[in-house]
């Protein structure tokens, strides 16, 4: 008996041991289908969610909310094809809408996708194959959206810009430039502040079609009547980005001193987004590197490569960071070693760290072995102008080593080590020196020497003071720009106004609160 019970205990604690596996099994089963499956990105559903995000913030005034919408937008326009924008056309325009046909006959213009997944392979096909049946059946679960019957002018922007951001990634320049141009004509038409960043965009892509087709001078006229409107309208993302497309056609048609007019006539708005900012400070350090303000030009280029975006952006980093070593060459100073040794940054900067070793060492020759070496390189960069500069900051860095190692040296010898024509051209390049006051020493024209004078206590001059300042200006600086891009809610001043109506409570009434707390206390004890 007791051996039968023994046996039925186990019996029992084995079936219960069973049932507790297999109701865990269940949870598992339930959690692993409760789990919802994650769409892939870029698909209808995406197009419906950003116009949905539009249409609510053009029924509550956020314009903030579009500029969110377009942000989530970067995967649609990525990887928008003919099929989807067909389907977003025919879904979200009304019947019989006008702008449906303009669309279609852009839309005809895009390849059809098989034709983009034969280009990749039969893997890459395949993957694309099962990822869109795999959103067609999840599309097929979900009700379709009603019919509209009509649409706002901020969905209309929006799709018309899908289709020119497409036809420029499939490199369709001509179709792209007309369908930019008729969307910036009736944008033109219109003067709604919901459609602010979407008319900032329209400006940008028509920028970017025209300079692919080699015509960006064209528009030149149009984007400054576009400015002046967007001036008078307060559009000051309209402000910001016209602005830089305006410096960016004007620099590269080298017509500098407009640029800088245009610069010193106009007011880049303060509430501008980070990116525009960033563009905007490149090209006005551009402007100043070019025109000899290498101390401006230097604040302005780190500023730019410090504001923008750390893990991404990296091509704007690296054209930002080239003009950055020529200018502080142009300076004088050498950068440091740990700029050319990123990983982003040490091929693109492999010409100009030689160039930094050959201005460092003060060799003329080693220089102009590296800028023939380079100078398509340069010129691509269009950073060849100010490199051809630093010529004579090669020739004073020289003339600096060589102060500090001899004490009394001949003309003949500096000509030699600088590799200069003449003696008589070593004598005129220490003059000049001594008077910038790159080196300290004196000429001796009877013997035809240069004696250097003692080093004096660099604590005694006022180089500690400048750089102190320098530094308490930049942080300065940091911090004002750090106030001004604070954000306070937009309500903030009403609850201010509430507690200023709310009446001051009288001693009475403090007194029998503390007494109140007192006997709670009390009583909790």
């Amino acid at each position: 008996a007791p051996e039968s019970a023994m046996s039925g205990m186990e019996v029992e604690k084995g079936a219960e041991k069973v049932s507790a596996e297999e109701k865990k099994e269940e949870g598992g089963a339930q959690e692993v289908q409760a789990a919802p499956q994650e769409r892939p990105r870029g698909g209808i559903e995406d197009v419906r969610h950003i116009v949905a995000m539009i249409e609510k913030a053009v029924a509550t005034n956020q314009t903030r909310l579009i500029s969110r919408a377009l942000r989530h937008n970067t995967a649609v326009r990525t990887k928008a094809t003919k099929v989807l924008l067909t389907k977003a056309s025919d879904e979200l325009l009304p019947d019989g809408h006008e702008l449906q046909a303009r669309l279609m006959e852009q839309i005809s213009a895009l390849p059809d996708p098989p034709a983009d997944m034969a280009l990749d392979g039969g893997a890459a096909e395949d993957e694309a194959a099962a990822a869109a049946g795999e959103e067609k059946k999840m599309e097929e679960d979900e009700a379709p959206p009603a019919k509209r019957t009509s649409i706002i002018p901020e969905v209309e922007v929006y799709l018309s810009l899908l289709v020119v951001t497409t036809l420029l990634r499939h490199n369709l320049v001509d179709e792209a430039r007309t369908a930019a141009e008729a969307l910036f004509l009736y944008v033109g038409t219109l003067n709604r502040r919901s459609l602010d960043p979407l008319r900032a965009k329209v400006y940008f892509y028509l920028s970017l079609a025209h300079e692919q087709k080699g015509s960006l001078a064209a528009i030149r006229p149009h984007l400054m009547a576009a400015h002046r409107t967007a001036c008078l309208q307060h559009d000051e993302m309209g402000q910001a980005t016209l602005l830089n497309l305006l410096l960016r056609d004007l620099l590269h048609h080298n017509q500098v001193e407009q640029a800088y007019k245009l610069v010193s006539k106009t007011n880049f708005p303060e509430k501008a987004s980070n990116n525009q900012f960033c563009r905007y400070l490149y090209y006005t350090g551009r402007i100043a590197a070019i025109q000899l303000e290498y101390g401006d030009a230097y604040n302005k280029l780190l500023q730019a490569i410090r504001k923008a975006p750390q893990n991404t952006a990296v091509g704007f980093r690296r054209i930002v960071q080239k003009l950055m070593v020529i200018v502080q060459l142009l300076m004088g100073e050498v950068p440091e070693r740990t700029v050319f040794n990123q990983p982003e940054f040490r091929g693109a900067l492999a010409p100009y760290l030689a160039l930094t070793k050959a201005v460092r060492v003060g060799d003329l020759m080693q220089f102009n072995q590296v800028l023939e070496k380079f100078t398509e390189t340069f010129k691509l960069d269009e950073t060849y102008t100010l490199v051809v500069r630093l010529s004579h900051n090669v020739v004073k860095a020289g003339l600096r080593r060589i102060n500090v190692s001899y004490s009394r040296i001949s003309m003949a010898d500096i000509s030699r080590k600088l590799h200069l024509e003449s003696p008589q051209s070593a004598e005129l390049v220490c003059a000049k020196a001594i008077r910038d006051g790159v080196i300290d020493a004196e000429l001796d024209h009877e013997h035809g020497w240069m004696q250097s004078n003692e080093l004096s206590n660099v604590y005694a001059t006022t180089e500690p003071e400048r750089a102190f300042h320098k530094r308490t200006e930049f942080c300065l600086d940091v911090h004002n720009e750090a106030v001004k891009a604070m954000r306070y809610a937009a309500d903030a001043y009403k609850k201010e106004k509430k507690d200023e109506q709310e009446p001051d409570k009288t001693e009475e009434e403090i007194v029998q609160e503390i007494e109140e707390e007192l006997g709670e206390e009390e009583g909790g004890l």
